[in-house]
């Protein structure tokens, strides 16, 4: 038997396979080549350009959209940090101010009380101007390090059976002179039933103080505080007018150090609403903030403790 045509369609056969693997490598060194040149270029520069593909071959066109994939994600955890630094230098200057107000305050009157010429009507009215700028600051301060001490997770709660109703009427009443000093009575409705929850008492204190002091700094009357009881939640309704709050700031509301422009003149660190919202969600509950006929109203829901029926 002539084996020499066997051969030679061997041999075709080979070349014919060499050169198919060969365009094939080629290709593949192409594409790869290709993507390392555009992943050299977003080494070096600050762009929104995704890889492209040159020549599909085998599963690099999947590797492709994966490494895009993973670009845009990371493209859009840069832009997140960008804001998230541009809010932290914003709010530290905004609060730096707010620390510097009342201490500039505080010095300058100081000052004054050292003069001896110095009524004694003067002086004890501006001892007290001094005692309120200290008392700003010092309100400012434990907002902030109430504040480190949740998002550090050092704040520790403990959990027990509260009488919600009695502990909302003792804090209200903590603040009835100050809606005296604004020329409103808070409206105040409370469910006749006990409702009791499961939660800290230190921070569900803490969420009633604050949502009274941000109706007291940013409303300017028609003040209602409710608690009642929804589908087994305690609901808590802060509710009262308002010049310096609007439908645009509610996305933002619950922000740390976010303030409205007005309200940073009343000197205000824009943590209250940010506290209220870690402790009412590390107690297992709920918050949001809403705009309803005009009135401004942050709701607070705390799961129930179901009462056995005797």
């Amino acid at each position: 038997m002539d084996m020499e045509p066997i051969l030679w369609g061997v041999s075709l056969l080979l070349a014919m396979a060499v050169g198919v693997l060969s365009f094939y490598l080629w290709r593949f060194r192409r594409q790869v080549n290709h993507i390392s040149e555009q992943l050299e270029f977003l080494e070096t520069e600050d762009s929104n350009f995704l890889l492209t593909s040159v020549c599909a071959v085998g599963k690099t066109p999947e590797m492709i959209n994966h490494i895009n994939h993973v670009l845009e994600q990371l493209r859009q955890e840069q832009r997140r940090l960008r804001r998230t630094n541009k809010s932290y230098r914003e709010s530290i200057t905004g609060i730096s101010h707010d620390i510097r107000t009342p201490l500039t305050s505080v010095k300058g009157y100081v000052q004054i009380l050292h003069k001896t010429e110095l009524t004694q009507e003067k002086r004890t009215e501006y001892t007290r101007i001094v005692e309120r700028r200290l008392e700003e600051l010092s309100n400012m301060l434990n907002q902030l390090f109430e504040y480190a001490r949740i998002e550090a997770g050092e704040l520790v709660l403990n959990m027990e059976k509260v009488n919600a109703g009695n502990l909302f009427t003792e804090i209200i009443s903590m603040f009835y002179e100050d809606f005296l000093k604004k020329g409103c009575e808070p409206e105040i409705e409370i469910v006749p039933k006990a409702l009791f929850i499961q939660a800290d008492r230190h921070a569900f204190s803490r969420i009633l103080e604050n949502l009274i002091k941000n109706a007291l700094v940013h409303g300017k009357g028609k003040y209602h505080f409710c608690l009642h009881s929804k589908e087994g939640m305690a609901v808590l309704l802060a509710s009262n007018e308002t010049d310096s709050i609007e439908e645009s700031d509610l996305e933002r509301i619950f922000e740390r150090f976010y303030t409205t422009d007005l309200s940073r003149s009343r000197r205000t660190t824009g943590l209250g609403l940010a506290i209220a919202k870690e402790l009412t969600e590390q107690m297992g509950g709920t918050i949001r903030a809403y705009f309803e006929r005009e009135y401004f109203t942050v709701e607070v829901c705390l799961p129930l403790i179901m009462m056995e029926r005797s």
